[in-house]
């Protein structure tokens, strides 16, 4: 049997594309941002958009490493910001067009989880392990998203890119949600589906780093920086051999 979790006391989960399908959620953002920037500023904006995301439109997904991968909203507008004026749009004409079409993915109907959360929750909880949420979405989405997976009783502590807490891939996040919970991060497992997690984690010092390939990461990717790359995060329980 293989006891992914043994001796471990927090379990730090990374969201989208970890506990939820990452590109049902944002490659539509993508392309619908793309859309209306277009018809905002009557410029060719898809392209060099869709590269500063690390979008591929051509397989619809986002690209690991990307900004749509672990970059903060706030910052993602900001640099958009930055690439409208490169287009020719003077300041005050890129944040009128930002202002008209800016939006953030729908939380609660967007969100699809990748497996029962509830049980695997549950099960976990059951072990006296304690479970965190390290996000580089912000906290309102967070919560929402969290209330309507039905495991936001479930989740002992969440960290958000809004939060003031320095984001991934610096260690800050993981030992904010350890300090909280009274757990050390040298007894803690650190779960995501990006580089940019895998690296937080590392940094931070955890017993074990996963993968998941569930989200923007290949096994190429993530196999350098992980102690074992995963199908989904319901493979962490126990599995038998």
């Amino acid at each position: 049997m293989t006891d992914r979790l043994d001796g471990i006391e927090l379990v730090v989960f990374d969201k989208d594309g970890t506990l939820i399908e990452f590109h049902a959620m944002w490659s539509g953002w993508a392309v619908d941002l793309a859309d209306a920037l277009e018809v905002a500023t009557g410029r060719a904006v898809r392209e060099p958009l869709y590269a500063l995301l690390g979008y591929d439109a051509a397989t619809g997904k986002a690209i690991a490493g990307g900004h749509l991968a672990a970059t903060p909203m706030a910052r993602i507008r900001d640099e958009i910001a930055d690439l409208l004026r490169l287009l020719g749009l003077g300041s005050e004409a890129a944040g009128r067009a930002l202002d008209a079409v800016w939006h953030a993915p729908d939380p609660v109907a967007l969100a699809r989880p990748v497996t029962d959360l509830v049980a695997l929750f549950g099960a976990i909880r059951g072990r006296g392990i304690v479970i965190a949420v390290a996000t580089s979405d912000d906290r309102d989405p967070t919560e929402r998203t969290l209330a309507a997976l039905g495991v936001a009783d479930l989740v002992d502590a969440i960290v958000c890119a809004d939060d003031g807490v320095p984001v991934k891939p610096a260690s800050d996040m993981v030992v904010h949600v350890a300090t909280a919970l009274g757990r050390s991060p040298a007894r803690s497992a650190v779960v995501g589906d990006s580089i940019a997690d895998l690296q937080m984690g590392r940094a931070a010092g955890v017993a074990r780093v996963y993968g998941v390939l569930t989200g923007v990461g290949t096994d190429e990717d993530l196999a350098p920086l992980a102690d074992e790359v995963l199908g989904s995060v319901a493979d962490l329980l126990p599995l038998r051999r």
